[in-house]
């Protein structure tokens, strides 16, 4: 159990970090306006966005794994880590197909799914935290859909950004459960 924690933790650690690049933007010339351009336009700007991308989407896919080990033995346990995989999978393909409606449709229902899965599993304490983070990612979904269905110039930069830094924190809640929440017993009674 500790190698899978530490693996999980050290991938996950790499995909958020990988996955927040864009604040690179600040030093490096992209053309891309941060409060206009959506944050996915800085993979055809320079190439160290894409690959940025390319880690993160691979340390996420990777983590999934030591997460199914990690996690309960029940079906929202189990959904957790793979929402983790298939997130990983999609910032993959969106690294290789930048601008796919497809994928990041995929990537935020799978996002919003996984959200999901902690409020039905954590224990309670981590559990508030796991409603706030599903709240922040629905909501900055829907700020992404509103501000890119506007046009041009109504800060659809700003909103995936700001998306980025939601799942990121998502994420990181994620890691410190892993890190401080050891688990007495991965078989967890059912209900009823």
């Amino acid at each position: 159990m500790r190698a899978a924690r530490l693996v999980a933790l050290v991938l996950v650690g790499l995909g958020v970090v990988a996955y927040c690049s864009w604040p690179l933007e600040f030093l490096v010339t992209t053309g891309v306006s941060p409060l206009h351009d959506p944050v996915g336009d800085l993979l055809t700007g320079h190439p160290l966005f894409r690959g940025a991308q390319v880690v993160a989407g691979s340390a996420f896919l990777l983590a999934g794994p030591p997460l199914v080990r990690l996690a309960p033995v029940h079906w929202t346990g189990r959904l957790t880590a793979g929402s983790v995989s298939l997130f990983g999978a999609l910032v993959f393909a969106y690294a290789l197909y930048p601008g796919s409606v497809a994928i990041s449709l995929l990537t935020n229902i799978t996002f919003v799914v996984g959200s999901c899965s902690l409020v039905l599993w954590w224990p309670p304490g981590w559990r508030e935290s796991a409603i706030i983070g599903l709240v922040l990612v629905v909501l900055t979904w829907l700020a992404v859909l509103v501000a890119g269905s506007l046009g041009p110039e109504h800060f659809a930069g700003l909103a995936t950004r700001a998306q980025h830094v939601v799942r990121a924190a998502q994420l990181v809640l994620g890691a410190l459960y892993v890190l401080r929440v050891t688990p007495a017993s991965r078989y967890v009674p059912r209900a009823g």
